[in-house]
């Protein structure tokens, strides 16, 4: 059941690998450097989602509120960018702590759609005007056992294996997740998680 999140914003003081030097500038200098003039795919904004995983290995997902667009499904916390961010990091961490409480403490790896994919999955709006690209990154967090939801954009949470992303199922429950192109991203990061424990 969801729980109503503290409303104390924290200081995002968090640490990340080298490989995510990329997204740690901000928003608009990201689509500028990006973005073609006049190209039929220009991005209008980045979202980011954000894998995090607990001691068990088992990936934090948030149910979407009933009354909210794609009801009652499944996916990872995020969403947009704001220009405001000091750099797209921090954004994944402000999203974080807004929609699951969680703090950000280290960035390790962005998780594409497959191993051979670029990272950013690229999406439309509802009314297909405007075009965005979504990040993935793996997070640890300060504390995994705190999430604490906001009850107007999610309902319910659940730690999830990899087993249940792929059957869409943790026992009676049904994992509904938004997208196929969700579900192959989150796969990407168990296998990502995986590789960063057989490293350590």
């Amino acid at each position: 059941m969801a729980e109503a999140r503290a409303p104390t914003t924290p200081t995002y003081d968090f640490t990340f690998d080298k490989a995510l030097e990329p997204w740690n500038m901000q928003q608009q200098e990201w689509l500028g450097r990006h973005n073609l003039q006049n190209s039929p795919s220009r991005l209008n904004g980045l979202a980011t989602a954000c894998a995090v995983f607990n001691p068990q290995g088992q990936i934090l997902l948030v149910q979407r509120a009933a009354h909210d667009s794609m009801p009652n499904v499944w996916e990872l916390p995020g969403g947009a960018v704001d220009n405001e961010d000091q750099t797209i990091l921090h954004g994944a961490a402000r999203e974080l702590w807004e929609e699951a409480g969680l703090v950000a403490k280290h960035f390790s790896h962005v998780a594409s759609e497959g191993p051979d994919r670029p990272p950013g999955s690229v999406f439309q709006n509802r009314n297909k005007t405007r075009t965005w690209s979504r990040f993935c990154f793996l997070v640890e967090v300060d504390d995994c056992t705190a999430v604490k939801l906001d009850p107007n954009e999610h309902q319910d949470f659940v730690w999830a294996s990899e087993d249940d992303v792929r059957a869409q199922r943790q026992g009676n429950l049904l994992l509904t997740i938004t997208t196929d192109s969700v579900i192959v991203t989150i796969l990407e990061a168990f296998r990502l998680c995986e590789a960063e424990g057989d490293d350590s």
